[in-house]
């Protein structure tokens, strides 16, 4: 999924968190790698991939249930990396989401193979700095919770977390809003939560049918910043979004919901198109700066690894 000299470059880097605590311990993080301080600062449960060395064997004796002490040093952040599994981002680029593919990119790719190679890049960052890595595909499923990774620590679970990136499809409508208040509610302990989507999720009624105006996904973000996460927003889209190659009389499907619509396009259409996007843009933009929410917009033309070592370290979210 991801290059050797790709993966070189993701090892020097690490995620930062400025707003968030580290662990259980008072204070924002200490430091980009483990500490080795002998001065106990507190616990926190045992996750897949921690040294077993740093579990308190008297606590577990007593409580029946491991955990790892912390010290002064050492840096416990969580990283929740949400991917919009929803029938859009499965759109763009050659060839469907599940063709195999390596390299950085640099041409038009599909959204979903996209977004799904940010998230390795971030999660192979987070695993390499010994961060705490949970990912979910807010994929619209009669399966109750969202398919979901982790969580673990460890870059021992880098190829596992790349299969089951590999294996992750996209389809039907996500109820972006309503996926993402109820992760806030669910996850834990809050970190750092990184939201990879086209950000195409209508304002739901009572009934769950799209309403005509709105944005389905203000009330999620203020819920997930209200729980004491520090969001960033990756808004991805392909080119053809921006500017469609299309022109005439044509017949257009909602690839979520399947309606129709006909249409005319001529130049004047295609001028007001991207007048809408830019103020639907600025509308998601001004909507993440009221709530401290980190934004990022990205094009699949851009090389992801670009993304990652210069997009994401201006949003001072990487370093």
């Amino acid at each position: 999924m991801l290059e050797e000299t790709v993966l070189r470059k993701l090892e020097q880097l690490t995620l930062v968190a400025r707003r968030v605590r580290a662990g259980q311990t008072a204070g924002e993080r200490r430091s980009t790698k483990r500490g080795s301080s002998v001065e106990f600062a507190d616990y926190r449960d045992y996750v897949k991939g921690d040294d077993l060395r740093r579990v308190d064997w008297n606590i577990y004796a007593r409580l029946e249930r491991p955990y790892v002490k912390l010290f002064e040093e050492e840096e416990d952040l969580a990283v929740h990396i949400l991917l919009d599994g929803s029938g859009s981002m499965d759109w763009g680029g050659m060839g469907r989401a599940g063709d195999q593919e390596t390299g950085s990119g640099g041409a038009e790719e599909n959204k979903w193979r996209y977004a799904r190679r940010l998230a390795a890049a971030l999660g192979y960052v987070a695993l390499t700095s010994g961060d705490r890595l949970t990912v979910v595909n807010l994929q619209p499923s009669v399966l109750d919770p969202h398919p979901l990774f982790g969580p673990v620590r460890g870059r021992g679970y880098a190829l596992r977390l790349f299969d089951w990136l590999a294996a992750q499809q996209a389809g039907g409508a996500t109820d972006l809003d309503g996926s993402l208040r109820t992760y806030a509610f669910a996850s834990g302990r809050p970190g750092l939560t990184v939201l990879i989507s086209d950000m195409f999720s209508p304002l739901r009624g009572e009934t769950g049918k799209a309403t005509p105006r709105g944005a389905g996904y203000v009330a999620g973000l203020t819920t997930l910043a209200a729980r004491g996460h520090e969001v960033l927003v990756v808004h991805t889209l392909s080119p053809d979004e921006v500017a469609p190659p299309l022109g005439g009389d044509l017949r257009l499907l909602d690839v979520e919901t399947g309606e129709a619509q006909e249409v005319t396009i001529d130049g004047g259409m295609r001028a007001r198109y991207r007048e809408r996007l830019d103020d639907w843009r600025e509308e998601i933009r001004a909507t993440c700066r009221a709530r401290d929410v980190h934004y990022v917009p990205v094009e699949t033309s851009t090389p992801f690894d670009r993304v990652v070592l210069y997009d994401l370290r201006r949003a001072g979210v990487v370093r």
